[in-house]
């Protein structure tokens, strides 16, 4: 258990320098932050706020999205979408002022009733209402930062607003057929950004299958460097997933975990190359991603099914029997991501159950029932864990194997995207405004 303790303390600070270059704590430079964990070293931190108290500034967003900020030093990136325009913005740190606003593309979103689609329906994606195609969150290295939308436009700019190059996923790898609209986030490692695409394979409808698929780019240039399509066996809607992958570091360097499609896989990122797999994880269209404690990956089977911590250091196809350590069964996220501190792993369910479980054996320490609904990934900061729920109600309690509520949070918004930390702050993208929480 002390190993476990002291690899979660530093896995944030290790794969920042792996993985990003020169990044400092005062950086979120992706969804879910440095590592991909939600999980942050900083301290000073507020515990307590409201519309009237510590809130630092508050930033108007043009319409909405569901995007996280990307934040590196005094900058912060965020995608919105205005009526039909898609546009990447640049809002300055310190004082909340919008610097720049770019034009990326544009975009209708089709929306129809969540019920089963029929086979015409299934060929083209539709959105559930909780998001648009300002849903893929942008990720920075600190010179370069990288946009991407539903629509499948992928776009580079310079920190002055200069674009660089842009791709659209579509119109080079075909129609999107995600069932309720594509919003996974682009990753970086080391000079590529790398793009996930799991979605429905028509394979059923006896018509040529559509690809669910990796492609890394270049982050300066563009170039296409590598793609591996991932077609995983699964069959409609079951193919699709939301999920982002995250990076694990192993004595032969650096994997990358994905997870949807009924299963979850590692790949080598430099070349795409599949390392290893473990097929059969059947529950549907996945929402949450995986994260990392230690030498296990947790992921959750599509729909609210089981939590499964599976083994990392196998290759090839791994045995469920054998290489899944342990599952849990009730309360297990839908949407949220779960966050490893320490020994434990806390998760909250769309309804608000939240729990504790020992990360080595999944054992339960506690549960307990958050008010309002959830879809943002709690954050793991000083000791605390933050839930958010869609109300912009912020639950705070100890990251603890006992329960204690430290305190709650209120503002005046809608909150679907996960939150931020830069330089002991807490940035919570709402409906209306991107909100600077901290000491003024």
């Amino acid at each position: 258990m002390a190993l476990l303790a002291r690899r979660n303390l530093c896995l944030a600070s290790i794969l920042t320098l792996l993985l990003a270059g020169p990044a400092w704590s005062g950086n979120w430079p992706q969804w879910r932050g440095p590592a991909g964990d939600s999980v942050s070293d900083e301290t000073g931190l507020p515990l307590k706020w409201d519309e009237k108290t510590n809130i630092v500034w508050k930033c108007r967003l043009p319409e909405w999205g569901a995007s996280t900020p990307a934040i590196w030093g005094d900058a912060i990136f965020v995608t919105t979408q205005d009526r039909e325009t898609l546009y990447l913005l640049k809002i300055n740190k310190k004082d909340g002022k919008m610097e720049w606003t770019r034009r990326v593309g544009t975009g209708t979103i089709p929306r129809q009733p969540l019920r089963k689609k029929s086979d015409d329906e299934r060929r083209s994606q539709r959105f559930h209402d909780l998001h648009n195609m300002a849903s893929p969150s942008p990720v920075t290295d600190g010179e370069v930062v990288i946009a991407h939308f539903g629509n499948g436009d992928l776009a580079a700019y310079d920190f002055a607003g200069k674009q660089l190059w842009t791709h659209n996923l579509q119109k080079e790898h075909g129609n999107y057929t995600i069932w309720w609209g594509h919003a996974n986030s682009p990753v970086l490692y080391k000079n590529l950004v790398i793009s996930a695409c799991m979605q429905d394979s028509l394979a059923d409808l006896g018509t040529p299958k559509t690809e669910s698929y990796l492609v890394a780019h270049d982050i300066k240039s563009g170039k296409q460097e590598w793609k591996t399509l991932r077609m995983t066996g699964a069959a409609a809607e079951e193919c699709d997933s939301y999920t982002t992958p995250v990076f694990h570091k192993t004595n032969g360097g650096v994997e990358m975990i994905v997870m949807g499609g009924n299963q979850i896989d590692g790949y080598d990122p430099a070349t795409g190359k599949q390392l290893w797999y473990l097929p059969g994880i059947k529950g549907g269209r996945t929402i949450t991603g995986p994260t990392i404690g230690a030498d296990l990956a947790y992921c959750t089977q599509g729909m609210k099914g089981p939590l499964l911590a599976v083994k990392l250091g196998g290759e090839g196809k791994l045995d469920p029997t054998k290489d899944v350590a342990w599952k849990q069964t009730q309360g297990t996220p839908d949407s949220s991501t779960p966050v490893v501190w320490k020994d434990w792993l806390f998760w909250v369910s769309d309804n608000g159950f939240a729990q504790c479980v020992d990360g080595r054996t999944g054992e339960l320490k506690w549960k307990e029932r958050l008010p309002g609904d959830y879809k943002p990934s709690p954050l793991a900061v000083e000791g605390r864990i933050y839930f958010l729920n869609l109300k912009g109600h912020c639950t705070v309690v100890a990251a603890s194997a006992k329960f204690e509520k430290l305190a709650e949070n209120q503002i005046d918004d809608d909150t679907i995207a996960s939150p931020a930390i830069s330089d002991g702050r807490i940035y919570l993208r709402g409906h209306k405004a991107l909100y600077c929480i901290g000491s003024k």
